[in-house]
């Protein structure tokens, strides 16, 4: 390894170590260590949240995926904007501060328990993060190591360990002041990057128009097994209804789009700022890192096939191995002076850490917190969650040895949608509906989980012919094989499902008068708060 790059990587460590040991000498109590003390400044509470969304998943794993799949997936940088920053700060995130202020709510397991006076909720929601995270995380971890193998030489499985002991630290013992203190310095290192890399793709090919021009005329390059399920070229939209659309629009688009909004370590973030007027500036910040951040990643994946093409006479998946998640890695490696390949290691460190930190911290809240703290009413865990926290390490760094290649993309929306469709509709009725029940909400939460889960295994191809429990039980890959069931991503048939529990169930059951009593109190906390 290059020394210069050496000294980069031990500075950064450094900066890291010492940002986390500033933040724990600050967190005292559960209220710093979980939700950091609710006095998150705009700009550290923006950038900890996109450099949260905003992971190697996106840059190396979707990166990847806009080398297969075209310019299409530009309508997810859309979506990451208008509902993941626009709406989910504006409309969502001051009343969850709100009322989350109100019930003294510590996580969003126990932000839904309050809200619904149900501690049921709280175990079952503390333990679907728990269990359904590590594939999220392994898959960061994976985009991450992958980079640190193409580009540094380094050996695959030595980059997951130091990837997961590094964030370990700060994550321990210095709780979420630590991670969004840390994210803050990520983000802007990441914002730079990427910024640097959308330019240089453009330079390297002679202009935006010139880029655009060369990938346009590549259409007849495009793999014909792809062709047949109905793609038309890396910049135009593929075939309405066929194979190639469903998996586009669905998994990739409207599966991380849509489901930003019922992420809880997401969410959680709007429950550490004071004010409504610090998420009012924060949309602004975080818009502009969320566009910057993926606009580059798409761009650079799919612009890599014109200039693969010119270099090697292949496209970016040949170029890559046939190795979706090693498309942006190569490229870099390939295209971009070495000074840069240091800069942009940086980066997808900064990227992988701020993501990790935040899902270990989120498993390790959902340990501690939501299952044993609240089965044992012990107020002081942050040992349980520590232990949580290094659990959950364990699990990715096992999950990221033995997951197959090109799984970085599809753990991402995996862990999306099972949370969109659990999480979105009862979430959006605590919110916004006084009349919705314990019972409503919990069979919205169950309705969702079941049929996500349901849909993976047996009618999702992707997920369900890899696991193989419907062909062992059933004899097919799938149990429908007709158009355009194998395609359609659980989340689009979950999501409806739990809302429709969740209403139906609300509209035959009441709450009590105490409990609706309660309920105008908190909306009341939230009317109060929006003048904030």
């Amino acid at each position: 390894m290059n020394y210069l790059l050496a000294v980069i990587i031990l500075i950064y460590i450094a900066m890291m170590v010492l940002v986390g040991y500033i933040a724990w000498k600050r967190t005292s109590s559960n209220e710093d260590y979980l939700v950091a003390g609710r006095k998150t400044s705009s700009f550290i509470m923006a950038l900890s949240y996109g450099a949260t969304f905003i992971s190697t998943a996106a840059i190396v794993g979707f990166g990847g995926l806009a080398g297969t799949n075209g310019m299409g997936i530009l309508w997810l940088v859309f979506l990451n904007i208008a509902v993941g920053i626009f709406i989910a700060f504006v409309f969502f995130g001051k009343p969850t501060r709100a009322i989350g202020k109100y019930l003294n709510a510590l996580t969003f397991p126990e932000f839904l328990s309050k809200r619904f006076n149900s501690k049921f909720i709280q175990y079952f929601s503390g333990l679907l993060i728990f269990c359904a995270m590590p594939v999220y995380a392994a898959s960061v971890l994976i985009g991450a190591a992958r980079f640190l193998e193409t580009t540094l030489s380094l050996e695959f499985q030595i980059a997951i360990i130091i990837l997961a002991v590094i964030i370990g630290f700060y994550v321990i013992f210095g709780g979420l002041r630590g991670v969004m203190y840390t994210d803050a310095l990520q983000g802007v290192i990441m914002f730079f990057g990427m910024l640097v890399l959308l330019i240089s793709i453009y330079w390297i090919l002679g202009g935006v128009t010139e880029a655009h021009t060369a990938l346009s005329n590549m259409a007849p390059l495009f793999p014909e097994t792809a062709k047949a399920t109905g793609a038309t070229g890396w910049t135009t939209f593929p075939q309405p209804g066929s194979v190639f659309w469903w998996n586009l629009v669905t998994s990739i688009i409207m599966g991380v789009g849509i489901g930003a909004i019922a992420q809880p370590q997401l969410a959680v973030r709007f429950m550490t700022v004071n004010s409504n007027k610090e998420l009012n500036r924060a949309v602004l910040i975080g818009g502009i890192f969320i566009f910057v951040a993926t606009f580059s990643a798409y761009v650079v994946g799919s612009l890599s096939n014109a200039y693969f093409y010119q270099t090697t006479g292949q496209i970016a998946i040949q170029a890559a191995g046939g190795n979706v998640d090693k498309i942006i890695p190569t490229f870099i490696s390939s295209a971009m002076p070495e000074w840069f390949t240091y800069v942009f290691t940086l980066t997808l460190l900064c990227a992988a850490m701020s993501t990790l930190s935040t899902q270990f911290h989120s498993q390790g809240s959902a340990i501690g917190h939501d299952l044993y703290a609240a089965f044992k009413k012990d107020k002081e865990s942050l040992s349980v969650t520590r232990i949580g926290i290094l659990i959950g390490i364990i699990l990715a760094v096992i999950l990221a040895f033995i997951l197959p290649g090109g799984v970085v993309a599809q753990g991402t929306t995996i862990f999306f949608g099972i949370c969109a469709a659990a999480f979105m509709p009862v979430y959006i009725c605590a919110l916004f509906w006084k009349r919705t029940t314990k019972q409503g909400a919990i069979a919205g939460i169950l309705s969702g989980t079941i049929t996500s889960l349901f849909c993976l295994l047996f009618t999702h191809q992707k997920e369900a012919a890899g696991i193989g429990i419907c062909k062992m039980l059933t004899g097919q890959a799938v149990l429908f094989t007709s158009m355009p069931w194998p395609y359609v991503d659980p989340m689009v048939i979950a999501l409806p499902i739990s809302f429709i529990f969740t209403i139906v169930v609300t509209l035959l059951t009441h709450n009590s008068k105490e409990e609706q009593e309660e309920i105008d109190k908190m909306f009341d906390a939230k009317v109060s708060g929006d003048a904030q």
